[in-house]
């Protein structure tokens, strides 16, 4: 079984030829000014979360820890999360976003990676995620349906079916994705 990461399901949804890239044709990346600067803003909020109580989560008790690894065997899937809420009854998962906008699909797909991460390792339900937007101080609370769950268990396949057959998949619609992308010089039907 090919070992995916977390962060390969974000990519996927945002764009399947990013983890081609990363897999099949490995080549230096360039990194860009919002992969810089989210780092940044990640250390700072470390800080400060760190102090913060669990109402914003909506949640009265529970313990945190910060940049948690997770790994599943049965899985064959590996991540960081940058916050794992953990009470008497469900584990939460908080994913960092350094972003203006509203979360989007591939960030809620990032979240059902821990997700079921999460559930295989420790067999506690994972019904609830958020996305800390960090300029607006504000977190977005996400269902994490067993539906979304199977989907995204789905995809860990067509991932792997797409390293395997090593195809390069067709270009992203929306164009306005590629103008920061990394690989933005190994795409030439783009442009």
């Amino acid at each position: 079984m090919i070992r995916l990461r977390v962060s390969d399901l974000k990519q996927y949804i945002y764009c399947p030829r990013v983890v081609f890239y990363n897999y099949v044709m490995p080549v230096e990346k360039v990194t860009t000014f919002k992969m810089e600067y989210g780092k940044i803003a990640e250390d700072k909020i470390d800080k400060l979360e760190g102090r913060r109580k669990l109402k914003k989560y909506g949640i009265s008790t529970g313990v945190k820890e910060f940049h948690k690894q997770l790994y599943s065997k049965n899985l064959g899937l590996s991540g960081k999360v940058d916050l794992l809420i953990k009470t008497a009854d469900a584990y939460y998962p908080v994913d960092f976003k350094y972003t203006t906008s509203k979360p989007h699909k591939n960030h809620l797909y990032q979240l059902l990676g821990y997700a079921i991460i999460l559930e295989d390792i420790f067999n506690f339900p994972v019904d609830r995620g958020f996305i800390y937007l960090i300029p607006q101080e504000d977190a977005v609370v996400f269902d994490l349906t067993d539906d979304l769950k199977t989907y995204t268990k789905n995809l860990l396949e067509e991932i792997r079916n797409m390293v395997s057959s090593q195809q390069l998949p067709p270009p992203v619609e929306s164009k306005n994705k590629c103008l920061d992308c990394e690989f933005l010089n190994f795409c030439g039907d783009v442009f």
